[in-house]
């Protein structure tokens, strides 16, 4: 329900209103009518209608009561609840109406303060940087002259990092509210800080000033207020010391402004007229509405300059000669009913043609200053000289008032802007103007001034300052978005002024190197707004500084800005849901705004007020950035509403409307929240795309997957469109109706259940926008770049593209880059790979909903890629790039290939960015017919390294090819070059045409080879190992062109390098061949495989020691790879199973074998290609024969080892003189101790005192003669025997006189050592003990030898006199003792002994 509310002109009233609810509704529809009319077009009958239409709104104001909303069964007990306080709201409401009578004409002035701190709030941004920084007024204080009795606010916009402390003051003295209450309120919201005076008196009227404190700095702001009295009778009106409110007399007009004049552009020399419709209300032909112009805020008079006309609708100013002191920012001030009405545009006036080319524009404001009898002071501003030459200097002109006759003042130019003027005549009245000098030419002079009389009494204004010289430079430039036709520029001031007078700004081009100037005239502030510009074009922007002096340096260059649409505040969020409630927090999220205004929207306010009351109140003071919000500070239990308004660049927008009642409830349910911010994408005929966010509350487990549900409009019947949930969160929808219209919930799932639905979505039409198009996919046909495109069916000024990756915004991503021209968009991709698959969408803000979608196969991708590849290299397809090759003699050839070339083709070699021709040390050419170009480098050094560039041009076919030799590539070709070089030179003297290899024969001989060239018989060569010349049996014969080395038995002592050396008088040449590691393994397995192919079958051989395998084969070493096994199992060579081989067959022994050794034994040799395999069975009958022969070769050579001997001590021949003393003495050794005789010429020698025989311990035996005499003279022999055999040894002896001459020993051939074996020893019985191992394994007795006629007797002799004649040694056994030292060898037999078995048949 609602209810009209009478006027309050029309009622009577009775008191006064207490809140402003009533007023600020009531203003709202007052401001909508008046957007309504200005709407509309300034005919004659629309007119008419709009001032009927705008009388009868103002005549019947009306306010409508808010109702509640419609509430469903559920809520009706909160309906009742809140429907118990609407007595009371109507009785506020009542209450409030009273103060419409003096509030209607302050809120009018109040909302037009509001919306310009909203358009003047563009560095709202500021507040989410985080950059410490000092306090700065955005919006100062402004002075304000006011009636008494009525209310005046003055407000501020300040910033900073942290938030500054804000105090206010008058008259220097803080103000405090509560010393006046109702007096004085301050206030701060959204960061515009207020202080409202009700109901001024005159004594209110005083300097006001507000300042901001953080801990970076302080900041003030100061401004005056003026409290008058209306003039009662009699009394002059003294309104005329009021700032730019001259001359105003009371109006009852309301006056509406329609079609105002926009930023205009003239030249110098043209006219222009600025015009602005209105609509007055009521309209009276004998009073017009009293309109003033100002320019630069300076109030403007009718002149010939400047004519000025208001009536018909429309106030008129014209400019009727335009000059560049005409420019500046024009405002047009309308006094009403309510106040003012104002109006401000800039107007630009750009300099005439020269009068020469190059010339520069004219001075302008000139003036005089000091007027004096006899002389003037004329000054003026300098003209902005952008792409001119510099200003030289200038001429100052004079002509008397009423005469068109100008005099030069000075013969040469002067080059400051002041010049005094001297020889004037006193009472005489005269004009001044001023013409600029470059090196080009004179400029056209400037505007005259205004008339000044010669006079002593006249001295208005003095030049002020005695500095000279120009500004400084101005500081930084930073240039920002403003409109779509203009960029807001602002900077810092010069360091030093002196005196400055203005700034000129200038601008260009991005990617030109022209500058053109943005104003003609000095601009006294340092931010200036640049008007026609060219949409979505690029500039930069600087800026000089200007005084009397001239021009400053000009500044640094802004950052280049690109010219966007106009900014404007966004609309209003919508959509406010509750998300989560724990009690004593409230979760709410919003939908964006539908219109940005053409900038980003980054931060949100959110109000809030209980549900029965009206009373709003502001939850954050900061700025929201996020979409969701937790509300703190609320009661449980309790009902709320919420309000939500955006900002952007450009201020704040209008709030949404109140939420639905929620109730502050905490939220318990294990299923999840509600899905929120539901939107759609690709709205079609009979498909669409629902995008959704995830519930803030998830309940007792995860999410896991959403239900989408779908319903008609105006149904509660909804439909679920997916049967199994999806994870992700956006569906498409298909099989929709066209035209009809539907709604949309989503419900999350987890663990435990089916949460609570979303709000119902917007209902949306199916039905595809008109004109919509689809995202096209494609490749550039000029730069072969991939993109995706979409031509957008509407577009409005604050619209944007909003690309999508599987509807994910994307943001700044390195991967594409988003250009927008037009209606169009393009997303390209940088560098397009498999990670760029996906559906990518785009939305168009500010619009219908103007959407589309492309899903980027693979196949389809690879199809863009290969035609990409095809459009970037159109031309000269190339069989081969840019390759090298080196030559012998160490020339490099660079060199490519064409698919085909023809005879008009161009080419050049471009070598680190020099290009290089055919001349000394290069040679370039080309072959038509193979398509190669190429290009050899005689000498490659060094200096060469780099890169090597050819660039093709057959006809419009263009390409090049590159090839980067720099680095450990370069090195490459050096050494390469280097070493064709070095042998080239090398070939010119004997050489080895081919340098050491090794083979391997047949008789597995290795043999190293080598080729050799240009020999001579002169040449000699020469074999090394390790620096040790080789001889080769057979000599080298060079002449045949081929060396080798025979290395016979090759085995590991064979590894080393070798060199062969040649050479004559020519030179010399050497080739080494290192024989280790990998390359001796590979010599190891050829012998191997040769060996393995020739290898015998296992043959059985019985030693005294055990079994042993033995495998005959052409050659053998241990260093071969071969096993032997038993059953299958390897065997390690150990005591019991020993391992070896000679240098023609490889052994196995089974030492003392029993019965476990019998079975199947294996031999595989391995060549680390092939494993050849012998095998024995040593089983059955084949083991028992060979453990017997085993038993008797063991038996056999028990007894040898045991039998009786001498181990030594006897000379074979003594010569002794006569009476000496001979002593025979020797060792013997036996086990059991041998017997011992001695006999004299083969009779047994008996023990006398002549001749004593001693044996000692059993293993010393001595023969004592005393005196010799030489009877004593004879053979002597001795016989050790025990029962396994014994050995017999003889001695001959001869003895001289003293003084003979000792006779020289007649030696016959030496008796051998015979050894006998007593017949009890054939088969003798194993010890217990193991005996000690011989040296071999079978007995073989020592041959005779000749004795040395040189070696002395080791037996001590008693006389020095005694020389025994050495005789044929008797073999003896190495070891003294029957048991062998632990360092005995193994009884296997050397590698190179020939086994003692039969040969192999």
């Amino acid at each position: 329900m609602a209810s009209k509310v009478i006027p309050w002109y029309k009622k009577k009233h009775t008191g006064e209103v207490k809140t402003d609810y009533a007023c600020c509704q009531c203003c709202v529809k007052y401001q909508q009518q008046l957007q309504q009319i200005q709407s509309r077009k300034s005919s004659s009958k629309l007119v008419s209608e709009v001032q009927a239409k705008s009388t009868e709104a103002m005549a019947e104001l009306f306010y409508t009561i808010p109702v509640f909303r419609h509430r469903c069964a559920s809520e009706i007990e909160e309906y009742q609840r809140v429907a118990t306080h609407v007595g009371k709201g109507l009785a506020v409401i009542q209450e409030e109406l009273h103060r419409m009578r003096i509030a209607t004409k302050v809120q009018v002035e109040s909302l037009q303060i509001k919306s310009e701190v909203r358009s003047m709030m563009t560095r709202r941004l500021d507040l989410l940087d985080y950059i410490p920084k000092m306090p700065d007024f955005v919006l100062a204080l402004r002075p304000h002259t006011v009636w008494e009795k009525t209310p005046v606010k003055l407000f501020c916009t300040v910033q900073g990092n942290p938030r500054p402390v804000v105090k206010w003051y008058k008259g220097g003295v803080p103000v405090d509210p509560l010393s006046a209450p109702g007096k004085y309120r301050i206030e701060n919201k959204y960061g515009v800080h207020s202080l409202i005076i009700s109901r001024c008196v005159v004594s209110d009227t005083a300097e006001y000033s507000v300042m901001a404190t953080n801990q970076h700095g302080t900041a003030s702001s100061m401004a005056t207020v003026t409290v008058k009295r209306p003039p009662g009778p009699g009394e002059s009106c003294l309104l005329g010391l009021v700032p730019h409110l001259t001359e105003i007399h009371a109006s009852k007009l309301e006056v509406a402004l329609l079609d105002r004049f926009r930023v205009s552009f003239g030249v110098e020399g043209h006219s222009i007229s600025l015009v602005c419709t209105m609509v007055v209300v009521p309209d009276l032909p004998n009073v017009p509405p009293y309109v003033q112009w100002y320019r630069d805020d300076k109030l403007l008079k009718s002149s010939k300059l400047v004519e000025m006309a208001v009536g018909g609708g429309a106030a008129r100013l014209t400019l009727p000669h335009l000059a560049k002191d005409d420019e500046g920012l024009y405002t047009l001030r309308i006094f009403t009913k309510d106040g003012t009405a104002e109006h401000s545009a800039y107007l630009f006036v750009s300099d005439a043609a020269p009068s020469a080319p190059g010339a520069p524009g004219a001075p302008m404001s000139v003036k005089a200053y000091d007027i004096n009898s006899d002389y003037v002071l004329v000054a003026w501003k300098p003209p902005n000289t952008v792409n001119e030459a510099p200003i030289t200097g200038y001429f100052v002109d004079r002509c008397e008032d009423g005469s068109d006759a100008w005099v030069q003042c000075n013969d040469s130019p002067v080059k400051v802007c002041k010049y005094p003027v001297h020889g004037l005549s006193v009472g005489h009245s005269y004009h001044f103007r001023v013409r600029a000098v470059n090196s080009a030419g004179i400029s056209r002079p400037s505007r005259k001034s205004d008339k000044v009389t010669a006079l002593d009494a006249a001295e208005s204004e003095r030049l002020q300052g005695t500095e000279e010289g120009v500004p400084s430079a101005p500081g930084h430039v930073v240039a920002s978005r403003n409109t779509k036709s203009s960029v807001f520029v602002q900077w810092e001031a010069p360091k030093h002024l002196n005196n400055l007078m203005g700034y000129y700004i200038d601008g260009r081009v991005a990617g030109s190197k022209e500058w053109f100037a943005c104003n003609h005239k000095p601009f006294k502030h340092t931010r200036f707004v640049v008007h026609g510009l060219v949409q979505s074009e690029t500039y930069t922007f600087r800026v000089q500084a200007v005084n009397v002096f001239g021009l400053s340096e000009e500044s640094q260059e802004s950052s280049p800005i690109a010219v966007e649409s106009a900014l404007a505040t966004p609309s209003s969020p919508y959509g406010i849901a509750l998300l989560s409630c724990d009690g004593s927090s409230m979760t709410i999220a919003w939908k964006s705004p539908k219109r940005c205004g053409g900038s980003k929207v980054n931060a949100y306010y959110v109000d809030k007020r209980n549900a029965d009351t009206l009373l709003w109140k502001e939850v954050n003071l900061a700025p929201i950035t996020e979409r969701v919000y937790i509300v703190d500070n609320v009661t449980e239990g309790t009902f709320y509403e919420f309000k939500v308004q955006a900002a952007n660049m450009a201020g704040v927008g209008v709030p949404s409307a109140p939420s639905v009642p929620m109730k502050c409830e905490a939220w318990t349910m294990d299923e999840p929240g509600p899905a929120y911010d539901l939107s759609f994408s690709e709205v079609r005929a009979h498909s669409l795309v629902i995008v959704w966010k995830a519930p803030v509350y998830t309940g007792a487990s995860a999410v896991t997957g959403y239900f989408v549900d779908k319903a008609k409009k105006g149904s509660t019947e909804f439909v679920t469109l997916n049967q199994e949930a999806v994870s992700h969160r956006y569906l498409q929808v298909t099989g929709l109706e066209e035209g009809e219209t539907y709604v949309f919930r989503v419900r999350a799932v987890n663990a435990n259940g089916v949460g609570k639905a979303s709000q119902l979505s917007e209902p949306v039409c199916a039905r595809a926008l008109p004109g919509t198009k689809e995202i096209v996919a494609g490749v550039d046909e000029e730069t072969g770049d991939i993109f995706l495109s979409l031509e957008a069916c509407e577009l409005s000024e604050m619209s944007t593209f909003v690309w999508s990756k599987n509807y994910k915004a994307m943001g700044d991503c390195p991967r594409v880059q988003v250009t927008s021209k037009g209606r169009t968009s393009r997303l390209t991709f940088t560098n397009p790979d498999k990670d760029d698959l996906g559906r990518y969408s785009v939305m168009v803000t500010d619009t219908e909903g103007v959407s589309s979608s492309h899903t980027l196969t693979e196949d389809a991708l690879n199809t863009m890629l290969e035609l990409s590849h095809a459009i970037r290299h159109p031309v000269v397809p190339l069989k081969h790039g840019l390759n090298y090759e080196v030559l012998e003699k160490g020339h490099v050839r660079f060199w490519l290939q064409a698919v085909k070339l023809s005879s008009s083709v161009s080419y050049r070699f471009i070598v680190n960015d020099k290009e290089v021709t055919s001349g000394e040390g290069h040679k370039i050419s080309h072959d038509v017919a193979t398509g190669i170009i190429q290009m050899t480098v005689d000498h490659f050094t060094r200096a060469n390294e780099g890169t090597y560039t050819v660039q093709i041009n057959d006809g419009k076919a263009k390409t090049q090819s590159s090839l980067v030799l720099v680095g450990d590539v370069f090195k490459v070709a050096l050494r390469e070059a280097e070493f064709q070089r070095k042998e080239h030179i090398r070939k010119q003297g004997p050489h080895f045409s081919e340098y050491l290899y090794y083979t391997v024969t047949e008789d597995c001989t290795v043999l190293l080879a080598c080729k050799v060239a240009n020999m001579k018989k002169e040449t000699t060569f020469h074999w090394y190992k390790e620096e040790d010349e080789i001889v080769p049996e057979t000599p080298t014969n060079v002449m045949s062109g081929a060396c080798a080395l025979p290395i016979p038995l090759f085995s590991r002592k064979d590894q080393g390098v070798y060199k062969a050396v040649l050479g004559d008088d020519r030179g010399k040449d050497t080739s080494t061949f290192d024989i280790s590691g990998q390359v001796f393994d590979d010599i190891i397995n050829s012998l191997a495989h040769i060996a393995g192919a020739s290898a015998s079958d296992l043959v059985l051989q019985c030693t005294p020691e055990g079994i042993r395998l033995q495998c005959y084969m052409s050659y053998y070493t241990e260093e071969m790879k071969t096993v032997w096994k038993h059953k299958e199992t390897k065997i390690a060579s150990s005591e019991k199973m020993r391992i070896g081989g000679t240098a023609e067959m490889a052994w196995m022994q089974i030492c003392d074998p029993s019965d476990k050794e019998k079975g199947h034994y294996t031999i595989e040799i391995s060549d680390g290609v092939k494993t050849h395999t012998r095998t024995f069975d040593l089983s059955g009958q084949a083991y028992t024969d060979a453990y017997e022969e085993y038993l008797r070769l063991k038996a056999a050579a028990f007894a040898e080892k045991n039998r009786g001997r001498v181990i030594g001590g006897l000379p074979d021949v003594v010569t002794i003189m006569e009476n000496k003393s001979l002593s025979l003495t020797c060792t013997v050794w036996g086990e059991p101790t041998p017997e011992v005789t001695w006999f004299k010429n083969e009779q047994e020698v008996a023990s006398n005192e002549h001749t004593r025989v001693t044996f000692d311990g059993g293993k010393f035996s001595s023969l004592l003669i005393n005196k010799v005499t030489p009877e004593d003279s004879g053979k002597y022999s001795i016989n050790v025997r025990n029962k396994y055999g014994g050995e017999f040894v003889e001695i001959t002896v001869s003895v001289y006189k003293h003084g003979e001459q000792i006779p020289e020993p007649k030696l016959g051939q030496p008796k051998m050592a015979t050894p006998t074996v007593t017949s009890t020893a054939a088969t003798p019985v194993p010890p217990k003990s193991p005996a000690p191992p011989s040296k071999t394994p079978t007995p073989v007795p020592s041959k005779p030898q000749t004795p040395a006629p040189s070696v002395k007797s080791p037996t001590p002799a008693s006389s020095a006199a005694a020389t025994p004649v050495p005789k044929s040694p008797t073999p003896t056994r190495k070891s003294p003792t029957p048991t062998p030292p632990r360092s005995v060898k193994s009884p296997t037999p050397p590698r190179f002994m020939k086994s003692p078995t039969p040969p192999r048949k």
